[in-house]
């Protein structure tokens, strides 16, 4: 079943992005159950000019720092626009880093991405999500991916990514298309952020098919 449409007008979302810019308090991030996670966001063609787009990045870019998350989509701000930012720059421990291939990855912008896996190899790993607060699970996705977007600046981009980076590409483009991570995840993985550590955090998921059974 094919995600459902956004229903605002495009002055409708740029009102909505000027509160947020605007707006005194902290600035949340939606969860699970809110509609604009399950709709397909609308292309980006200018709904905002150049600098309150720009506003929004750094905004979006803040929010995602204090989440803390290494990616963030204009939806989980409750905006339907095919924009997301990405950066992995968190410390992490070498073992980790290396079994699940984790590069840093420096700060981009992708306005209306598309994926593409490439080959035949996928890889299981847990991920979480800033909008489905709390939990953690396995998901099967492409090691490798061509990235086609558009920057900030309106210049068309393509790029190869693998390992841990394709995987931040997979979920937060998912985004846009009103799919979760928990759509993808094995059932029997999913786990609280506090079993997962206690049990599941290694660097692969072996354990976890073991024990959780799957």
């Amino acid at each position: 079943m094919s995600a459902p449409a956004p229903t605002l007008s495009d002055t409708e979302i740029r009102d909505l992005v000027l509160d947020l810019l605007e707006s005194p308090e902290e600035i949340a991030i939606v969860q699970a159950g809110h509609p604009v996670l399950r709709q397909q966001a609308k292309d980006f063609n200018g709904q905002l000019d150049a600098g309150e787009l720009d506003a929004f990045l750094a905004l979006m870019r803040a929010v995602m720092h204090a989440a803390p998350g290494v990616g963030l989509a204009a939806p989980q701000l409750g905006i339907p626009l095919r924009i997301a930012v990405l950066e992995d720059q968190w410390p992490i421990p070498e073992e980790i880093g290396a079994a699940r291939e984790r590069e840093p990855l420096p700060y981009f912008a992708i306005i209306n991405p598309v994926y593409q896996g490439l080959g035949e190899e996928s890889v299981p790993f847990y991920e979480g999500c800033l909008s489905v607060h709390g939990l953690q699970g396995v998901v099967s996705r492409h090691r490798r991916v061509r990235l086609d977007w558009t920057s900030p600046e309106g210049e068309s981009l393509s790029e190869e990514f693998s390992g841990w980076q394709a995987r931040i590409v997979q979920h937060e483009t998912d985004h846009l298309n009103g799919t979760l991570y928990v759509d993808k995840a094995v059932t029997r993985s999913i786990s609280f952020n506090q079993e997962y550590a206690q049990y599941w955090a290694a660097p692969g998921v072996e354990n976890a098919r073991k024990g959780l059974g799957f």
